[in-house]
């Protein structure tokens, strides 16, 4: 439990300062390596949104899902109650598409691969903390990545305004929401998605807010490591 507690003080603590930088994300606080039968597992929360993340694998692949060139990923998402339904599904192939895209497959060829997200809580911003979830959960499995990545979700106001990590109020009043996944090398966009209507010129302005946010979240990753390892 002091571990949590420690976890979630840096969350808040780097939150905290992204707000004063201008950068207005929730508190986030974040706990790896919680489950014991998954490979790699995190926790992720951002405000009042959280996502467990459980990685299983390098492991023995089904003969109709091998690849003989490199791991085959699959991305499973568990909404908090219920069962899947179209929306996770589309999710599972923008998340699976974001992880393929920094995840090193090609080291361990007709392999398997499996994330499951369950959600705990969808306070807003659902998309961007999955991505968090997974890349901490693929860090705790100590699986090979290319780099890091995060999700930062953007609301584009009626009047134009720009909020970060908005939540489920501000995105039912927003006339566009915006989810980047970002890479943590050149700030390379990984996967994009809209709801609503945008100019390109303010899908451009929300990607730079985006990038901007990422700094601080890349941040939160590192100490959050740092902070793991230093106790053993």
């Amino acid at each position: 439990m002091a571990a949590a507690e420690e976890e979630d003080e840096g969350g808040k603590m780097a939150a905290a300062a992204a707000a004063g930088g201008g950068c207005c994300l929730r508190p986030f606080s974040c706990e790896q390596g919680l489950l014991s039968r998954p490979d790699g597992s995190a926790a992720f929360l951002q405000g009042d949104t959280s996502v467990l993340a459980g990685l299983y694998g390098p492991a023995e692949v089904k003969g109709s899902k091998e690849l003989p060139d490199r791991a085959a990923l699959e991305v499973l998402l568990r909404p908090k109650v219920g069962l899947p339904g179209v929306l996770e599904r589309s999710r599972e192939q923008q998340l699976r598409g974001s992880c393929e895209g920094v995840l090193l497959g090609v080291l361990h060829p007709r392999t398997a691969v499996t994330l499951v997200l369950q959600v705990l809580s969808d306070a807003g911003s659902l998309l961007s903390c999955c991505l968090n979830a997974a890349c901490l959960g693929l860090l705790d499995a100590g699986l090979p990545l290319s780099s890091l990545f995060c999700g930062v979700t953007c609301a584009l106001r009626p009047d134009g305004a720009i909020v970060l990590d908005p939540t489920t109020r501000q995105e039912q009043e927003a006339r566009a929401v915006l989810t980047f996944a970002i890479a943590s090398v050149e700030r390379k966009v990984l996967m994009a998605t809209t709801k609503g209507s945008c100019s390109v010129e303010e899908m451009q302005q929300c990607l730079a807010a985006a990038q901007r946010a990422a700094d601080t979240i890349f941040q939160f990753y590192r100490d959050s490591v740092r902070r793991k390892y230093s106790k053993s």
